[in-house]
């Protein structure tokens, strides 16, 4: 559906006089009616299909396969924001704990290289340490879980082994430079073995990130729903993240799915003992605390729209309300329009509503489908003319002006536009005549009673 332009006017009627035109035959005169301009109030307004948005919606993913260990909420619990809602056993989550930590610890026992002092027998009990340094760096190295880590890390190992043999080979050719040699030997060392250990410290805490997501926390505040969001669903989970501190972004990024669309959603009832998956869809935490507008607005019209127009709406799930709006601002981005070309978003604060009764309206629910008219101008005091007056003529929007009983065509600019009045900021002055009714049967210069 997209937008649609339509008007509505405010203040006191243009009075109309219903005045026959004589006919030149037995038929009777056609129906011309002729209107005194005047001064009014013109609205125009610009309807737009529009939904309700939550402050925000987040869906929990688990972070790791296993099964559900407790469950601490139910459907339409309120949540605080990192409250526990739910834990998950995980042995294979622990599991990579346990290795990365191994990996680790083995790193930090055979990065060190020792070098003795330097003696003609020096160089023979150096290569000794080199070689059962060398086996060790490469044994822990081996350890790392990750592949691209693990390889890494060998491929320094074999970096050292190389800058050992350069070094041994110029400690023999010259006994003055063995000394340098060793020392660049004990360096490349120590470079290994603080590279394995950031290596590993990153596997480690990576691993127990994900242990300890294992406890699921709420995002944000507001109401739970267990199981995952539905499809097409509008979470807006990139913008959600960004607006969280910067504290808990990490785990939240961590927690929340459907942001590359292909997740699985948990099947059945959420409970102790319920099988998940890596990235599966646990539940879902609505922020209801403030309702917002999402609405359509034609490219054609877009351009009347800004900041703080007021905008009436009414929702289809209440047809005998009118809820209160406000424009807060216009997407950049274009998107398709319900009938082919392209259309804007346009968002709006959402306020209370009134039946016509005068009592309150519901509160409406995320997602609902609405209409907002949009209340894009407001002329008060303006010269203005019934809209039937006005006509195309060519690429001239005209009107017939009953002087002296006389029809003639006259050209005029237009303002506001409204469903009952028309704004006339150019062509026509206060007092004087038009035809409001049977202008195409009106020709230039036929006599036509004035009001």
């Amino acid at each position: 559906m997209s937008a649609r332009r339509r008007w509505s006017v405010a203040g006191a009627a243009v009075a109309l006089a219903v005045l026959p035109v004589a006919a030149c035959s037995g038929e009777p005169p056609p129906d011309i009616r002729v209107a005194e301009v005047g001064l009014d109030t013109v609205t125009e307004v610009v309807e737009a299909p529009a939904s309700v948005v939550a402050r925000a919606t987040a869906t929990v993913s688990a972070p790791a396969s296993g099964r559900v260990a407790s469950v601490s909420v139910t459907d339409g619990t309120q949540v605080r924001a990192g409250q526990v809602l739910l834990t998950i056993a995980s042995p294979s989550a622990q599991a990579a704990l346990t290795q990365a930590r191994t990996a680790d610890a083995a790193a930090a026992r055979g990065g060190s290289l020792s070098v003795p002092s330097v003696d003609r027998s020096a160089l023979t009990r150096a290569d000794a340490a080199a070689a059962r340094a060398f086996a060790t760096a490469r044994q822990a190295a081996e350890a790392i879980p990750d592949p691209a880590q693990r390889a890494q890390a060998l491929a320094g190992v074999a970096s050292a082994e190389a800058q050992y043999a350069a070094a041994r080979s110029s400690a023999g050719r010259a006994l003055a430079q063995v000394d340098a040699g060793l020392g660049s030997i004990e360096r490349a060392a120590a470079a290994l073995a603080s590279a394995q250990r950031v290596q590993t410290r990153a596997a480690v805490a990576a691993a127990q990130a994900t242990v300890d997501a294992l406890t699921v926390r709420a995002p944000i505040p507001g109401t739970v729903v267990l199981g995952g969001v539905s499809a097409g669903a509008d979470s807006g989970l990139g913008d959600l993240v960004s607006q969280l501190p910067e504290s808990v972004q990490g785990q939240a990024q961590s927690l929340l799915g459907g942001s590359s669309g292909g997740s699985a959603s948990v099947t059945g009832v959420l409970e102790v003992g319920t099988p998940v998956t890596a990235g599966s869809q646990l539940l879902t935490v609505t922020d209801v605390s403030t309702l917002s507008l999402a609405a359509s607005v034609d490219e054609t019209d877009v351009l009347l729209v800004s900041p703080g127009v007021p905008a009436d709406v009414e929702l289809d799930a209440v047809p005998d309300a009118s809820y209160a709006a406000t424009v807060t601002s216009v997407d950049l981005t274009p998107t398709a329009s319900g009938r082919g070309g392209v259309a804007y978003v346009v968002r709006l604060s959402l306020g209370g509503g009134t039946t016509q009764a005068g009592d309150p309206a519901p509160q409406p629910r995320p997602g609902m489908s609405a209409v907002a008219a949009l209340r894009v101008r407001t002329a008060e005091g303006v010269v203005a003319v019934p809209a039937p007056a006005v006509f195309r003529d060519g690429t001239r929007d005209a009107v017939w002006v009953v002087e002296d009983g006389v029809a003639s065509l006259r050209d005029v600019r237009l303002g506001a536009q409204g469903e009952d009045l028309v704004e006339v900021v150019e062509g026509l002055a206060v007092g004087e005549s038009v035809v409001v009714k049977g202008a195409d049967v009106v020709t230039e210069g036929q006599q036509v009673d004035g009001p």
